[in-house]
């Protein structure tokens, strides 16, 4: 018992932001569901150039965002339990609390975007999405130097796993190199097309992963601590 209050409590600045958000974001969804006829289909997928590619009924189109929030937090609370390494992520809290808040509040203003376009209010989920998906980046970037050895989050590779040196290292390097993707991302998002967000989004990302993952196997090579 004393444990999960332990657990809570370090939990507590994610799970009151994240509950908080649900709940707003619940009661903007019955709002709009008043406003809106029995029988609309709302976009909830666009294609890269910003337009609207499937629909849905107006329950899903409403709260689906509220639900996959829910879903975040029900796992948020639950995967620290079963994380084999807890005393690391319990001293990594803060980045994993920011890290939590900062992709809630993605949802969050992904589902405003939305219920506006709904409502009628034209907004570009072109240019938003990879601008908030940007934002994420540096704020991950920022605090990933921080994340000690575990198996729930930050750049996990065989090598970072069995080397501390290699964990720590990668991680300062991996978060410079999401602060500058998610800056490039956000730059993208607003002056480039389509197909050019598209572009500097796959090659941040998958630059990003690629060179995180040489690396981290290149610094355990040379530790001579590693766990063979």
């Amino acid at each position: 018992m004393n444990t999960l209050k332990r657990q809570f409590k370090n939990l507590k600045p994610a799970l009151v932001t994240a509950i908080t958000l649900f709940v707003i974001m619940a009661l903007i969804s019955i709002w709009a569901a008043l406003q809106l006829p029995a029988d609309i289909k709302l976009p909830v997928h666009w294609n890269i150039n910003g337009e609207p590619n499937q629909y849905a009924g107006k329950f899903l189109g409403l709260f689906m965002m509220p639900i996959v929030v829910m879903v975040v937090i029900l796992l948020v609370t639950f995967l620290p339990r079963i994380e084999p390494r807890k005393k690391n992520i319990n001293l990594s809290m803060k980045a994993y609390n920011l890290v939590i808040i900062s992709i809630i509040l993605v949802f969050a203003t992904l589902h405003i975007v939305m219920i506006m376009n709904a409502l009628g209010k034209s907004l570009s989920i072109g240019k938003i999405v990879p601008a908030l998906i940007g934002v994420l980046f540096i704020v991950i970037g920022n605090y990933m130097g921080k994340i000690r050895s575990n198996f729930m989050l930050g750049i996990k590779t065989p090598w970072t796993l069995s080397s501390e040196l290699s964990w720590n290292k990668t991680h300062r390097l991996g978060g410079r190199l999401f602060i500058l993707s998610g800056f490039l991302i956000i730059i993208s998002s607003f002056m480039l097309s389509g197909t050019a967000r598209m572009i500097i989004l796959l090659i941040s990302v998958f630059g990003t992963v690629i060179i995180s993952f040489i690396y981290s196997y290149l610094i355990w090579k040379e530790d001579p601590d590693k766990k063979q």
